[in-house]
């Protein structure tokens, strides 16, 4: 009886809350950004996402209690027999995003507050976040694809303002603009997704949708062209290969919306959306191989790029781009849970290892090349330690959360072709390698900044600090939700998130792994890490070698992944430079000449006209006589000629 009591209070009265707090804030600290005083700006930004956090936490307790419930909150539209209504849906998966928003994204506020003190843009800055928070709350609480559009839309575009937050820096609004025209590219495929499934089903809900999928009435539908049109759409959000180059520029924006764009929020949302329309793809195997393939090979290039950068965030947005890859090859190979999994974990350690890069540059006075840190281990003692977590979870050590996450992605791959997971293993040992460097490069070793700067060498103030600490914690404790059997766990997370999953299970057929192959592969990868970490301290640490300067040449495998394989270079020659020629084109021959040319020719035509005509104008009565008379013989002999 209680349960329910509960369950009518949360649906009734509080759910619309979650998104609406972020809007109010979004509202007050926009209109008042010049007004307020920043402490209140930062309070009322900090506070209404807590809050959105508490009652999101009170979502999960009661999903957690009595299972999923919709929120109808009005009718949005209808179109004869088409209704669609803004809805949400409060389920396993969407409870736990939930709180992975609201609550990283609140520590991110809170940092904020202490990152951007001095910003002149502060109360537009906090408006701005604010704005990001309640358009993915909106995304992920959607129980149609419509109103998940509205959210998906939102975030593309406060991904344009934040990345571009300083557009005073050409460079900085070239980034905005052109991580918003990507993800305008997959979107399209999105866009036309949701109109085949409306065509098809006669419905944009999530229950309508799945219901009808697995029945034999719509046996014969083309899932696979749906499947690939809304993967096109996760390729853009996500930043998979061909769509990723956007994300890395993405570190144009302050660092707080680097933790937010590459942790917590937009770039999961392709992730959220497959995970979400799981059997649709579970029904397209051609779908979920090609993601698969994507995935992997997103992970490889992301990776061998972050091999060789100098810039702190740099290496972090490559790495972001690495471990997407990672997801969508859990999510192509079945293993929605692992990939979602990994979302969750991911969360914490890259918000962590992006606020503490952040923690880095603010002590350094804006320096992000590591070439220019080190020795900062004693200078920053909660910064080395919060991120030497973070490093160590994302490298897959146990047992910090990405060991558990990752691990099992791996071993579903393992089950679907031992080739993609050697593949996936070897890029493992490249993200040790590459973040403990970053690690080593930074924080061991002499300081090779400015005098200048070694003197204003200082911790970050509490506002910075505090949730690096929280998200620390979380990198450490967070992968024990799902600790696997072969480990003595329970796998809380997989059993949590199984009504999600289970019309997809029930279509697939797997053999688990026995208990001793999945602590060898467990084996492989740790131990691989390990290596990888040993040869990157020997390198970095022992043997205290320092990256090429810029105008010093490299070997040229290290040549290609330090100038990031000239992907921007090749989409400029063949993409850019094309449709710039067409549009001049465009411009000079069809515009101009053709459709300018034929409307001005009208014009032409009728001055040139004009001026014949006017000399008939004399002011002669007798010639207006004369041509009276002609005209009407003219007539006369029109109607002989008829007759």
């Amino acid at each position: 009886m209680a349960d329910e009591i509960w369950r009518g209070l949360i649906m009734d009265k509080y759910i619309w809350l979650i998104p609406l707090l972020p809007l109010a804030g979004f509202i007050i600290n926009g209109v008042g950004r010049n007004t307020l005083p920043k402490s209140l700006i930062g309070f009322l930004g900090c506070f209404l996402v807590l809050v959105s956090f508490g009652i999101s936490l009170g979502a999960f307790l009661q999903v957690k209690s009595t299972g999923a419930f919709n929120v109808n909150l009005f009718e949005w539209f209808s179109v004869g027999e088409f209704k669609v209504s803004f809805a949400f849906l409060v389920d396993q998966l969407s409870a736990l995003m939930l709180l992975i928003i609201t609550g990283v994204g609140f520590l991110i506020h809170l940092y904020s507050v202490g990152y951007m003190k001095g910003d002149a843009g502060f109360g537009k800055f906090f408006s701005y976040l604010n704005l990001f928070i309640f358009f993915m709350l909106l995304l992920v609480l959607g129980s149609n694809y419509l109103v998940m559009f509205i959210g998906w839309e939102g975030v593309g575009l406060c991904s344009y303002l934040l990345i571009g937050f300083w557009y005073t820096n050409p460079d900085y609004a070239d980034a905005a603009k052109k991580a918003f025209i990507m993800n305008r590219i997959g979107d399209l495929g999105f866009v036309i997704a949701i109109f085949l499934m409306i065509l098809i089903f006669g419905s944009a809900s999530f229950s309508d949708i799945f219901a009808k999928a697995g029945t034999k009435e719509y046996a014969n539908v083309n899932f696979t062209l749906i499947t690939m049109l809304l993967f096109i759409g996760a390729v853009g959000k996500s930043a998979q290969i061909p769509l990723f180059t956007w994300l890395p520029d993405a570190m144009a924006g302050p660092t707080p919306v680097s933790a937010l764009i590459h942790a917590a929020t937009m770039v999961t949302a392709g992730v959220y959306m497959i995970a979400r329309s799981n059997i649709l793809f579970t029904l397209a195997p051609v779908t979920q191989h090609t993601i698969a393939i994507i995935g992997l090979s997103t992970a490889v290039l992301g990776a061998l790029i972050a091999l060789t950068q100098t810039d702190i965030k740099k290496v972090l947005a490559y790495s972001t781009v690495s471990q997407l890859g990672y997801m969508f090859l859990g999510l192509g190979v079945g293993a929605y849970t692992g990939a979602f999994f990994h979302v969750l974990t991911h969360a914490f350690f890259k918000a962590l290892l992006f606020l503490g890069a952040g923690s880095v540059i603010h002590a350094v006075s804006g320096e992000q090349d590591m070439r220019k840190m080190g020795g900062l281990k004693g200078k920053l003692p909660i910064t080395f330690i919060t991120m030497f977590i973070g490093t160590l979870a994302i490298s897959g050590i146990p047992p910090f959360a990405g060991f558990f996450s990752k691990d099992e992605i791996l071993a579903h791959t393992f089950m679907q072709s031992t080739s993609m997971y050697v593949i996936g293993v070897i890029t493992a040992m490249f993200t040790s390698f590459y973040m403990f460097r970053l690690l080593y490069l930074t924080f061991y070793g002499k300081f090779r900044g400015t005098h200048e700067q070694e003197h204003h060498l200082h911790e970050s103030p509490p506002s910075m600090t505090i949730p690096l600490i929280v998200l620390a914690i979380l990198s450490t404790i967070g992968g024990f939700i799902g600790v696997p059997e072969s480990l003595g766990g329970h796998h809380w997370l997989e059993h949590f998130m199984e009504p999600v999953f289970k019309q997809s299970a029930a279509l697939v057929t797997t053999v688990a792994l026995s208990q001793n192959t999945e602590q060898i592969l467990m084996g492989l990868s740790v131990g691989g890490a390990v290596l990888a970490l040993i040869y990157a301290y020997i390198k970095y640490v022992k043997n205290s070698h320092v990256p090429l300067a810029d105008t010093e040449e490299r070997p040229a495998l290290a040549g290609l992944s330090y100038h990031k394989f000239y992907i921007d270079e090749l989409y400029d020659v063949i993409i850019r430079k094309p449709l710039d020629a067409l549009s001049v084109f465009f411009d000079k021959v069809v515009d101009r000449l053709g459709i300018d040319g034929i409307v001005n020719g009208f014009g032409k035509g009728s001055i040139e006209a004009s001026k014949g005509l006017r000399l008939l104008q004399t002011g002669n009565v007798g010639f207006y006589i004369f041509m009276m008379v002609v005209g009407i013989i003219s007539i006369l002999m029109y109607l002989v000629v008829k007759v």
